[in-house]
């Protein structure tokens, strides 16, 4: 179990996610990219991040479906 791993998804979803982006694949893979590009950046595996969250591109598309329907902010 990583707490940094999630802790930095987390941060990155809420300091990287506009709030005008789309729920495309296009763009969940883009941001998926740039999440582990950063995540290397800052000494933190990929593996690290999927431990205890599983798929990426599901929590980042999550996090846009959510803010997209008002729930999250």
């Amino acid at each position: 179990m990583s707490t940094r791993g999630t802790d930095f998804l987390y941060k990155w979803i809420v300091a990287n996610v506009p709030e005008t982006v789309g729920a495309d694949i296009i763009s969940v893979a883009e941001l998926s990219q740039k999440l582990f590009a950063d995540a290397k950046s800052a000494g933190i595996s990929s593996t690290e991040i999927e431990e205890d969250t599983g798929s990426v591109y599901e929590v980042i598309l999550d996090a846009i479906v959510h803010h997209d329907a008002g729930i999250a902010d």
